[in-house]
C-alpha cells in the first residue's frame, strides 16, 4: 500500500458543545425542575444533536462494574462466539438479523461484538420466524456463561426505561402529547449491542481501500478510523462506553468534538428519522470513532419502535406531510443488503416483496 490517504478535519479537543444533563427529575411527576430538564434536553437535541445524561434511577446500572459483567462474553472460547453468530450475508441459510458479528478485515471500519434483539428481555413471545427481523437472538446457555443472560436482560429493560423518559421529554419539549412516542415503542424492536474495537493488524490496515479514508488529522496527527463517519437511522441510541476515548461528533459548524468517556454517564444521539418527523429541529448527529492504539469497548442501545408502528407526520409546524408507513419498512430499507440477500419486507403490518426499482430507496 501506498502512502496512506487520510482526511483533513477540525477537530477541537473540548466538550463544551456536548451538554451534560441530570435526568433524576424525568422520573417523577410534573413540576417546574422537570420543565427545566425538558427544556435543557430539546436545547441539546436542537443543537448540538448531542447530550450526556446522568441521574438514573437506582435499578438501572451502567457503570464500570455492571458493564463488566456483560463485556464478559469477549472471554468466551472462540468455539462459543462463532456458535452464537448472526447471518446476514449467506442467502443458503436462514436469516438471523441479531447475534455475534466478527471484524470485517479490508474495511476501514474495525469491530466485532454481538447484536441482542429484543426476545433476550421478553423472550420466545416477541420472536417470529416469519419475520427475517424478528427472529431469535443467539445466546450462549446459562451454564457456559452463568448469569450473563440476566445481566444482559436487566440492562436492556434499564435502557428501555431511560429512552421513554427522553421520549417523552422530547415529546413535551416539541408541544405534542408526552406518551406520542411511547406508543410506538410498546412492544418495540430496540437492540441492544455490546462492541469491542480491537488493536488493528498490519495486515489488515494494508488490506483497506484509499479511498475508504482510513486516516484523518487529529489535533495535528494522523489517527486511524475505527468507526466511520455516520448518523443512525432511527430514533435514538443510548450509549455507554468503557474509560477509553475515541468517540467524535460533528458539530453544526463542522468540527469534530471528542465525546470523553466518563464512568457512569450515557452519551445520547438521535436519529435521521426523528430529525425528519421533526422537520429538523431535532439534529441527527453524525459520529465516528478514531483507534485510541488500544482495545476499546463501547454499548450502544438502539431504541426503536414495534415494527408496525405506524410513522406518520407530526402535527408541527413546517412538518413534513407524507403517506404513513410501518418502521418495519423503514428498517427493512435501511439494510440494503440484508434486504437484497432475503428479498421479503420485515414491515409486521403488510409484508411484500420488493422488486428491482426498491434496490436502494426508502420507502419512507
Amino acid at each position: 500500500m501506498s502512502a496512506p490517504a487520510f482526511i483533513e478535519s477540525q477537530v477541537t479537543p473540548t466538550p463544551a458543545q456536548i451538554p451534560g444533563i441530570d435526568i433524576a427529575q424525568l422520573f417523577k411527576a410534573a413540576s417546574p425542575g422537570r420543565d427545566e430538564v425538558d427544556a435543557a434536553i430539546m436545547g441539546a437535541a436542537t443543537g448540538s444533536g448531542l447530550l450526556t445524561i446522568t441521574g438514573f434511577p437506582e435499578e438501572v446500572r451502567c457503570d464500570a462494574v455492571f458493564r463488566r459483567r456483560l463485556l464478559a462474553l469477549f472471554e468466551a472460547p472462540r468455539s462459543l462466539l462463532e456458535r452464537l453468530a448472526c447471518n446476514r450475508h449467506d442467502a443458503s441459510r436462514p436469516p438471523v438479523l441479531h447475534g455475534w458479528f466478527d471484524v470485517n478485515e479490508g474495511r476501514a471500519y474495525y469491530y466485532d461484538g454481538i447484536e441482542l434483539g429484543p426476545d433476550v428481555a421478553y423472550g420466545t413471545s416477541v420472536v417470529d420466524l416469519k419475520n427475517p427481523l424478528t427472529g431469535a437472538t443467539p445466546l450462549p446457555a446459562e451454564s457456559e456463561l452463568p448469569g450473563w443472560r440476566a445481566a444482559v436482560r436487566y440492562y436492556y429493560l434499564g435502557m428501555e426505561r431511560v429512552a421513554d423518559a427522553l421520549m417523552r421529554a422530547i415529546a413535551r419539549g416539541l408541544g405534542i402529547p408526552e406518551e406520542h412516542f411511547s406508543s410506538l415503542f410498546v412492544g418495540g424492536a430496540s437492540a441492544l449491542r455490546l462492541m469491542r474495537y480491537p488493536v488493528r493488524a498490519p495486515s489488515s490496515r494494508a488490506a483497506v481501500p484509499e479511498e475508504e479514508g482510513l486516516y484523518v488529522v487529529h489535533n495535528g496527527k494522523m489517527r486511524e478510523v475505527i468507526s466511520e463517519a455516520h448518523v443512525d437511522f432511527g430514533f435514538t441510541t443510548l450509549l455507554a462506553q468503557d474509560n477509553v476515548d475515541g468517540l467524535q461528533a460533528k458539530m453544526p459548524d463542522g468540527a469534530w468534538v471528542d465525546v470523553p468517556p466518563v464512568d457512569g454517564d450515557l452519551v445520547v444521539n438521535f436519529g435521521k428519522l426523528l430529525q425528519r418527523l421533526t422537520a429538523g429541529r431535532i439534529r441527527a448527529t453524525e459520529h465516528r470513532v478514531l483507534s485510541p492504539g488500544r482495545e476499546r469497548f463501547s454499548l450502544p442501545f438502539f431504541y426503536a419502535p414495534r415494527l408496525d408502528a405506524e410513522i406518520k407526520p407530526l402535527p408541527l409546524v413546517g412538518a413534513e406531510q407524507f403517506t404513513p408507513f410501518a418502521y418495519g419498512d423503514h428498517t427493512w430499507a435501511s439494510l440494503p443488503k440484508f434486504r437484497r440477500l432475503f428479498g421479503q419486507a420485515a414491515s409486521a403490518r403488510q409484508p411484500r416483496h420488493f422488486t428491482g426499482a426498491d434496490k436502494d430507496r426508502p420507502l419512507s
